[in-house]
């Protein structure tokens, strides 16, 4: 099986060579499909031949039309955070994918780490962890990662759209990373453009104006800025303390070029000016770490840095140089009211 660099390669044209060319045009054959199966499940939904399913609370969906890579994990945590800041008691659903063991996978533990004490159900079943969530207590749900999800009644659709992959280079899967057509945006109530900070004023420009072709929501522009260093005993370290420092960096995201310009926006200096990627949602294991530490260490670096992701889910190590995750924070570029109306506006208790 090709790697996800490997296929990534393939999909966006970034390899010219005829067998990539040949493995582009199965693709293809295979697009028509999976649009057809998507646009089918939709159409069941908006005729109403399938009706989303109630849970008694409101329901937050945050969202994306591609896959992975948008930085729905930070922008959870944001929609909790508020939630918590206006008296709520939220609660989170997710599917749960490639969990690492009963703990959950890399998201849900990342999300207990800035959301502490947010209870959060992982189920395959959104409706039925969401149900469970209401039952012990739950005044408002957080769907992540839901926006294809439709057979759960939500009240907030809000979907992600990276700046620097906006539509999954121009096709849905298998041929490109939409889950769905572009018109899927005329169901969203809020429109989170995040990373507009890696995009100049001319490409950001044209993505809203391409965003209002298929949707009349409000859009807001997002990106995220360097919170500090956390390591693997849960201190929180200034990303100063490595400013102008090189560090060896790694991560097994969705998008590891958000993730270096990251970290160069920290002041950091990458080790060769790269970042070794793995696929999302890796799992490591020790003989990854070992490989890493030795190539900071052969390279003289302060540091490996990966994200909170990475670090959370990283088999136990003695390592001679630290291991830091640098945390991110959403910060809104334009749009804060609509950002700061849409959650007071559906974040309250509905009326018995």
């Amino acid at each position: 099986m090709p790697s996800e660099k490997a296929f990534l390669d393939i999909i966006s044209g970034r390899r010219p060579d005829w067998p990539a060319a040949a493995a582009r045009g199965a693709l293809a054959l295979l697009e028509p499909v999976y649009a057809a199966g998507a646009a089918l499940k939709n159409l069941s939904f908006d005729v109403g031949i399938k009706r989303p399913q109630d849970v008694g609370v409101p329901v937050v969906s945050v969202g994306n039309l591609t896959t992975g890579g948008t930085g729905k994990t930070p922008v959870v945590a944001a929609v909790v955070q508020k939630l918590l800041q206006r008296g709520m008691k939220p609660a989170i659903a997710s599917r749960g994918y490639r969990s690492v063991d009963a703990a959950g996978n890399d998201e849900k533990r990342v999300l207990d780490l800035l959301c502490p004490g947010v209870p959060h159900i992982q189920n395959r079943d959104r409706i039925a962890a969401a149900r469970e969530l209401v039952a012990h207590g739950a005044e408002i749900i957080v769907l992540d990662d839901g926006f294809q999800h439709r057979r759960l009644k939500r009240d907030l659709d809000i979907v992600l759209i990276d700046a620097t992959n906006p539509w999954g280079y121009g096709r849905q899967l298998p041929r490109g990373l939409l889950r769905e057509s572009r018109h899927a945006l005329k169901r969203a109530r809020l429109i989170l453009v995040t990373r507009t900070d890696l995009v100049s004023s001319s490409e950001r420009e044209r993505l809203l104006d391409e965003i209002a072709r298929d949707s009349s929501a409000p859009v807001v522009t997002s990106r995220f800025v360097p919170h500090g260093l956390r390591d693997r005993s849960g201190l929180i370290h200034s990303s100063d303390d490595l400013k102008g420092r090189q560090v060896v960096a790694f991560c097994g995201i969705g998008n590891p070029t958000g993730f270096r310009a990251t970290l160069e926006r920290a002041g950091l200096l990458l080790h060769s000016h790269a970042v070794t990627a793995f696929a999302d949602h890796h799992h490591y294991t020790r003989d990854d770490l070992e490989a890493l530490i030795a190539e900071a260490q052969a390279s003289d670096a302060a540091a490996a840095v990966c994200t909170l992701k990475d670090l959370v889910k990283l088999p136990p190590i003695d390592a001679p140089i630290p291991i830091l995750a640098l945390e991110i924070t959403l910060e809104i570029i334009d749009g804060s009211t609509a950002w700061e109306r849409a959650i007071a506006g559906y974040g309250i208790p509905r009326a018995p």
